[in-house]
C-alpha cells in the first residue's frame, strides 16, 4: 500500500485500540494490541507520518531509532535490593525504569498529553544483546519491568533486508506479535504531500515528467546509486534558500541529495531550462490577462514538456497567492477566536485592556512553545501562530497609545474596529486579486491549448493542491467547475460502482 494508506490504517488501529467497553477497559487487551510494523524501503516517509498523525490526533509522540539502544539503555541498569523470602533475606536484582519507557512518562507529564504513539524505528536492526527483550515488548509492551502506558499505542518502522545489511530476519513467532503493514513509494500520493509542504515547482514538474525518477535504488559495481522521496524534499528546502541568497543550483549542489548521478544532472539541467521558461513566458503577464501575442505563439508551439513546464510555472505562481488567501483566513479565525474571549473581559467594569491583551499574548506563546517542543503542532500552524501574537502585539501597542481616559468598552470597541479593518483590507482584496489570475490562467490554457489535455491536468493539479482546492471551494471559479465536469462524472460514476457491489454483497 501507499504511505496514505497506511497513515489511514495507523489511526484505525489507533481508534480500535482505545476503544473501551461498559467497564472502562480495553475491548483489546494490552497484551492483544499488536505494534504496528512499517515494512517500506527507506525515506518514503514512515517517520513523517508519525509526525502527521501525531499532530492531526493531538496526541503525542516519542520516536526512538532502535539501532542507537543497547540492552541496558532499553531495559535500564541492574541494582540490587534486599528482600525477605520464608524468613530469610536475599539479595535480588531488579532495574531501573528503561530510558525509553522513561521518556513517555516525561512527555505525559511535560505536555499534559495523556494518549500517544511510541515509534521504534529500525526495530529489525536491534542489537544481537536486545534481540531477545523484543519479543517481551511487542506482546507486552514491557521493557524489564516496566510497561508503556495505557492510551499508547507502539508504531515500529524498518526496512527490507535488501536496503540495509543490519537487518535480524524476524521468526514466525515475532512477526505472529506484529500488525504489519507493507509500503512502497507512490509518486501521486507524495504530490498531495509536496503541495502541502510547497516543495519548489521545478521539482514537481521535472517529476511529472519523469515520474521514474521519485524513486530509485540500485546496486551497481561502483555501490549503491538512489533517489529518495526525502531527498527531493531536503533538495528543494536547499533550492529555495539558494534562491534566496543568490548562490548557483547547478549539479553539484543536487547530487548531495539525489545519488544518482544521471538523475543528478538530468534535474540540474532542467533547473535551468525550467528557470528560462520563467523568464520567456512572463508568467505575471498571463496571470494578468496581459500575454503577449509572440508568449500565446510559443505556448502553441511548445512540445509536451516544455508545455509541462509552463502549467507549473503557472500553478506555482497561483498557488502561492491562494495559500497566502487561505493562510489570512486561518490566521484570523484563530485571531478572532482569542478576540472574543478578550473583549468580554475588556467590557467587564474595571477591566485593564492592554493587561487583558497582554495574558492572551503569552497564553499562545506558551502553546507554541509547547507544541514546538513535543512536536504536536505542524510547521503550518506554527507559523500562523507566529503571525497571530504579531497582530496581537501591535493591538496591544494600540491599546497603550490610546487607551488614556478610555474605559474598557471603549477599548475593545477599538480592537474591534481595528481588527474589522484588518480582515477587510488582507482578505477580500487578495482574494478577488486571486481569482482573477485564476481565470486569466483557464483562458489563456483555453486560447493555447484548446480543450486538450494540458487543462485536464490543470483541473486535476489544482484539485490535488491543499490550497487551491480550499480557495476554490471557499471563493467558487466559474472556470474550474466547468473544465472539472468531466472529472466530477467520472467521481459519480465511482461512486455508482461501490454502491452497486455494496448491494451485490447483501
Amino acid at each position: 500500500m501507499n504511505i496514505k494508506e497506511a497513515k489511514e490504517q495507523i489511526k484505525n488501529a489507533m481508534a480500535a485500540y482505545f476503544t473501551l467497553d461498559d467497564y472502562s477497559n480495553f475491548e483489546i487487551p494490552i497484551e492483544k494490541q499488536r505494534p504496528v510494523f512499517l515494512m517500506g524501503p527507506p525515506g518514503i516517509g514512515k517517520t513523517a507520518i508519525m509526525e502527521q498523525i501525531a499532530q492531526e490526533l493531538g496526541v503525542g509522540l516519542v520516536s526512538y531509532s532502535m539501532t542507537h539502544h543497547t540492552r541496558q539503555s532499553a531495559l535500564g541498569l541492574p541494582f540490587i535490593v534486599r528482600k525477605t523470602y520464608g524468613g530469610r533475606e536475599y539479595d535480588v536484582s531488579e532495574y531501573t525504569m528503561s530510558e525509553i519507557i522513561a521518556s513517555v512518562y516525561d512527555m505525559m507529564e511535560q505536555s499534559g498529553i495523556k494518549k500517544g504513539i511510541l515509534f521504534l524505528d529500525e526495530i529489525n536492526c536491534v542489537s544481537e544483546t536486545l534481540a531477545p527483550v523484543m519479543l517481551q515488548f511487542l506482546q507486552f509492551k514491557i521493557f524489564g519491568r516496566h510497561r508503556v502506558p495505557d492510551g499508547w499505542i507502539v508504531v515500529t518502522a524498518g526496512n527490507p533486508p535488501e536496503y540495509n545489511k543490519s537487518v535480524r530476519e524476524f521468526d514466525i513467532v515475532t512477526w505472529d506479535r506484529l500488525k504489519r503493514v507493507d509500503v512502497e513509494p507512490d509518486f501521486e500520493v507524495w504530490k498531495e504531500y509536496a503541495y502541502r509542504k510547497s516543495i519548489h515547482a521545478a521539482i514537481m514538474t521535472y517529476l511529472e515528467i519523469k515520474k521514474g525518477d521519485f524513486y530509485k535504488v540500485e546496486t551497481t559495481v561502483d555501490g549503491k546509486r538512489f533517489v529518495t522521496a526525502r531527498g527531493w524534499d531536503d533538495l528543494s528546502q536547499m533550492i529555495r534558500l539558494y534562491e534566496k541568497h543568490g548562490f548557483k543550483v547547478d549539479h553539484l549542489l543536487v547530487e548531495q541529495y539525489v545519488q544518482d548521478e544521471k538523475i543528478a544532472r538530468d534535474f540540474a539541467i532542467y533547473y535551468d531550462l525550467y528557470n528560462k521558461y520563467r523568464s520567456d513566458y512572463k508568467v505575471d503577464a498571463i496571470l494578468d490577462g496581459k500575454a503577449e501575442p509572440e508568449i500565446k505563439t510559443r505556448a502553441k508551439a511548445a512540445g509536451f514538456d516544455e508545455r509541462l513546464s509552463l502549467l507549473g510555472l503557472l500553478l506555482d505562481s497561483i498557488s502561492a497567492g491562494m495559500r497566502f488567501v487561505i493562510e489570512q483566513e486561518q490566521m484570523q479565525q484563530i485571531e478572532m477566536e482569542i478576540l472574543k474571549v478578550a473583549l468580554a473581559q475588556m467590557s467587564q467594569p474595571g477591566s485593564t485592556p492592554a493587561v487583558i491583551l497582554e495574558k492572551h499574548v503569552q497564553i499562545l506563546r506558551a502553546k507554541l512553545e509547547k507544541g514546538r517542543q513535543f512536536n504536536s503542532i505542524s510547521v503550518e500552524e506554527q507559523r500562523l501562530d507566529h503571525q497571530v501574537i504579531a497582530n496581537l502585539e501591535r493591538l496591544h501597542r494600540l491599546l497603550r497609545e490610546n487607551s488614556d481616559g478610555m474605559d474598557g468598552q471603549a477599548a475593545a470597541k477599538l480592537v474591534q474596529t481595528d481588527f474589522e479593518r484588518q480582515v477587510s483590507q488582507i482578505g477580500e482584496k487578495d482574494a478577488i486579486k486571486t481569482g482573477k489570475h485564476l481565470t486569466h490562467m483557464f483562458n489563456f490554457c483555453e486560447e493555447v491549448f484548446g480543450e486538450g489535455q494540458e487543462l485536464l491536468i490543470l483541473v486535476t493539479e489544482l484539485t490535488l493542491n491543499f490550497y487551491s482546492a480550499h480557495f476554490i471551494s471557499r471563493f467558487g471559479n466559474v472556470d474550474y467547475f466547468k473544465h472539472n465536469r468531466e472529472l466530477m462524472f467520472y467521481e459519480r460514476q465511482k461512486g455508482l460502482i461501490l454502491e452497486i457491489e455494496k448491494l451485490a454483497q447483501k
